[in-house]
């Protein structure tokens, strides 16, 4: 009992800086529509280490200050910068939802956003080539940096391109950007990302480039395909695509591989071989060149992690394993997160053969053997995909 009662002196002995902590945890947690059930699997799926409810909830009222490992799985999760959370109470709650939330929860930086764009506008606007730059820039930063530092420099951005979009080639841009801003928009339905997606469609059509509205759409739907999201969004934008333009582009193959991952999904495996059939034909006449490493493109490496994941959806072990080497052969090293998605897709086909649990504790050693601040939604829903099975 005396042990007891220490514990329960030492949980009413919160510092204003635990309680101004916790109460930041919390508004994250909110701010992503999450229940602590929901954050405290999502913590473990990205550690691979069992937490509790009641633990968050000492978190949350001060009464306990999560240490340095759940301090940085805290900042993966939550899409924040570590040195937010160790800043603790100490942090400027104002100037930070300013500066990493936008995306999240709007209401509390509308103004600073706002301004943000007023002061850009009073000054020189950036002209299309400065945007066509920016884009460029954005494709390969989505490849190594974490979605939470992209989506908080691409939210500030697209208030200003807003300010711009008198013209075909800006449309074109806005279209792009508004794609990869929803795919670093937390969310485990889907429904978020599937918002900017059918925004950044409508985008496109106003630009009117017909290769860059199949993209959108294309893009789109291997995202959610992907992640097994939204599977009837998924299939809209990828037979939207597929009826705009049937010549070969990268935006066509994106579509036939989302199609491919949404009939898998949905129980038809005869009809994904036959839409990654179509794919490798379809990359065979536009896919990207190994040195390209850009979310706009599709090198080899990349069109075999959409193959693995599929082999592994249809347990197609030999086509998963082929995939799997040849991606490997060819990732540049730079893209450790895409390394991760390979040993997710290996953890799938062990789940898929009958070791569920051998399968989500591999997962989860892959995901812990990854910085926490490269991991990703996609890799969270892939982890959850694994343990349901």
């Amino acid at each position: 009992m005396a042990m007891a009662s220490g514990v329960v002196g030492e949980d009413r002995k919160a510092s204003a800086e635990a309680i101004a902590l916790g109460s930041l945890i919390r508004d994250l947690r909110l701010a992503h529509g999450w229940s602590q059930g929901r954050l405290v699997s999502a913590l473990e799926a990205a550690s691979g280490m069992r937490v509790s409810r009641e633990y968050v909830s000492r978190w949350e009222h001060g009464r306990r200050t999560p240490g340095g490992f759940w301090l940085r799985h805290l900042a993966a999760v939550l899409q924040v910068p570590l040195a937010v959370l160790e800043e603790g109470g100490r942090v400027d709650r104002r100037t930070f939802l300013t500066d990493v939330a936008a995306g999240a929860i709007a209401p509390v930086v509308a103004s600073d956003l706002i301004g943000h764009g007023f002061s850009a506008a009073l000054r020189a606007r950036p002209s299309a080539e400065v945007w066509q730059g920016k884009l460029a820039a954005y494709g390969r930063d989505y490849m190594t940096a974490g979605a939470a530092e992209v989506q908080r420099r691409l939210a500030a951005d697209l208030v200003v391109l807003q300010q711009q979009l008198d013209s075909p080639v800006m449309w074109d841009v806005a279209s792009r950007l508004m794609v990869l801003y929803g795919k670093t928009f937390p969310g485990s339905d889907g429904a978020r990302a599937a918002h900017w997606y059918r925004m950044a469609a409508e985008a496109a059509d106003r630009g009117g480039d017909r290769r860059t509205r199949v993209w959108v759409r294309g893009r789109a739907a291997i995202a959610l395909g992907y992640e097994g999201a939204a599977l009837p969004v998924a299939r809209m934008f990828a037979d939207q695509a597929l009826a705009i333009d049937s010549s070969p582009s990268l935006g066509r193959l994106n579509a036939i591989m989302g199609k491919a991952h949404v009939a898998v999904l949905s129980g038809d495996g005869p009809g994904a071989r036959e839409l990654l059939a179509q794919g490798r034909r379809v990359f065979d006449a536009a896919g990207s060149g190994d040195g390209e490493e850009s979310d706009y493109a599709v090198p080899w490496w990349r069109m075999n992690v959409f193959t693995s994941l599929l082999a592994a959806r249809l347990g197609d072990e030999p086509l998963a394993v082929q995939a799997q080497d040849a991606a490997a052969a060819s990732l540049p090293a730079s893209m450790p997160r895409f390394a991760t998605h390979l040993e997710l897709h290996r953890g799938l086909m062990l789940a898929r053969a009958g070791d569920r649990a051998g399968g989500a504790a591999y997962a989860r050693a892959a995901m812990g053997a990854l910085p926490p601040e490269k991991h990703s939604l996609t890799l969270r829903m892939l982890v959850a995909e694994i343990e349901g099975h």
